[in-house]
């Protein structure tokens, strides 16, 4: 049986509205509209296509799953509908945590030869497709995704990665703790630290943290550097690149680091012990009031306690014009030199064409859809503030960021030096020095 998580209607403006401010367009054009009756047939022969080419011969693909702490035991649903429409086609999984051992598993196939399938993140097509170990994927299934999702995929014209779902990031809040101390959502440092102040004065702990996740340190810190860094200087991680600007000297890129300061001074003593599903309980029990995450945490707050009301902003930065963090997650990616494309071809079929599957996955993950047609039905509280801060067009894609200061070699060893600092192991200007001396490593390329 596939796992079901029994959930009420999320609105359509969860995908409408997350793409007002990233470029792309969450619906279909009105002259895709008017032509929708002739594009039918067509579509419909799309989808029985693979059906005819993956024949009935048995065959077996193997797949290297970069998994997000939501994803855990999506392979199941997945393997089940690929049984009902493809029962001759096989998948032999190997999932893996995709922030500490995707990267290095990549490494070790690119000497031996990739899986016919990898599941990694959009930012991976950025490292990998210039190398040109990945295959490009058929329209057949990028036309029934959004457009939007084809962004950050597509090198020199060509699409290597299927983006499948995406996620928000930002500051969770528990929207009745706010409510009852009259906190107004912060845009600006000062109106952060007003709260920070009430918290600690009423005895609340400020911010739910565990920094015991070094992959968490390096995702709060891009969230960091997006506001105040890429918002203002797009192409900073080229200019690093080229000399031009430092870590050692460049203000804004400290003032993102030290943010992790202001946390850590601000969240449980045993944060350097403390695993994510036993913060993320503490937020839910009302022991802390904020939380700088990412929708992966979902899952957990509504697993706790389904009726926990929260939201979500962005964390502010010096000018208070911070924008939500928006990603594209789950990518599927293939392998150009793989004998089985038909297979392949089948697997694309059944992650795009099941919006039944889909939809699970969605709900399961609790995570935004980048298919068309397809919306998640799970209850998410922070949906409103969501629809919010997309009409204002104040959302950004993180990929931005991501591409040009890659995580496997770059973030995440700034993450483990940030660490050290926190824990006085290393001074603030080694962290620094340490994030200048792997420039070589901040690239795909």
């Amino acid at each position: 049986m596939r796992r079901k998580v029994v959930c009420a209607l999320l609105t359509l403006s969860m995908v409408a509205g997350m793409f007002a401010g990233c470029g792309g367009s969450g619906s279909e054009s009105t002259d895709a509209a008017a032509d929708a009756k002739t594009e039918e047939s067509a579509d419909a022969a799309k989808e029985e296509a693979p059906a005819e080419e993956a024949g009935d011969e048995e065959v077996t693909l193997t797949i290297l799953a970069g998994q997000s702490t939501t994803d855990a035991g999506i392979e199941d649903m997945i393997d089940e509908a690929l049984a009902e429409k493809y029962p001759n086609i096989t998948l032999e999984w190997e999932c893996v945590d995709w922030g500490n051992d995707f990267q290095p598993k990549m490494q070790q196939y690119l000497q031996s030869g990739l899986p016919d399938i990898m599941i990694g993140k959009a930012q991976d097509v950025a490292t990998y497709a210039p190398l040109g170990v990945l295959g490009t994927i058929d329209d057949t299934y990028l036309d029934r995704g959004l457009d939007a999702a084809r962004e950050n995929v597509t090198i020199d014209g060509n699409t290597y990665g299927l983006v499948y779902n995406a996620l928000y990031q930002g500051v969770y809040y528990n929207r009745a703790m706010f409510e009852e101390n009259g906190w107004e959502i912060p845009d600006t440092q000062e109106q952060l630290q007003a709260i920070i102040d009430d918290c600690k004065a009423k005895g609340i702990t400020p911010f739910a943290s565990h920094m015991v996740d070094t992959w968490s340190i390096g995702n709060v810190t891009m969230q960091f550097m997006m506001n105040d860094v890429f918002n203002n200087t797009p192409d900073w991680g080229d200019q690093f690149r080229e000399g031009k600007v430092k870590f050692e000297t460049d203000k804004a890129a400290q003032t993102a680091y030290q943010y992790n300061k202001l946390i850590f001074d601000n969240t449980y003593p045993e944060t350097f012990s403390l695993e994510q599903t036993e913060c993320d309980a503490k937020m839910v029990q009302g022991e802390a009031a904020m939380k700088v995450s990412g929708s992966w945490s979902i899952q957990n707050f509504l697993g706790i306690d389904e009726n926990f009301d929260f939201g979500i902003f962005p964390f502010p930065n010096q000018t208070g014009d911070s924008k939500l963090i928006f990603e594209p997650n789950i990518t599927i990616m293939t392998s150009a030199e793989s004998e089985n494309q038909e297979a392949i071809n089948a697997v694309l079929d059944v992650l795009t064409g099941d919006k039944e599957l889909a939809t699970e996955i969605y709900d399961y993950t609790m995570t935004a859809s980048m298919l068309k047609d397809v919306t998640p039905t799970f209850a998410n509280p922070s949906q409103t503030d969501i629809d919010k801060y997309a009409a204002e067009g104040r959302i950004v894609d993180v990929t931005l960021g991501n591409n040009q200061l890659v995580w496997g070699g770059f973030q995440e060893e700034n993450a483990k030096d940030i660490a050290s600092w926190l824990l006085d192991e290393a001074t603030f200007e080694d962290a620094l020095k340490a994030s200048d001396i792997r420039v070589e490593a901040s690239s795909a390329n």
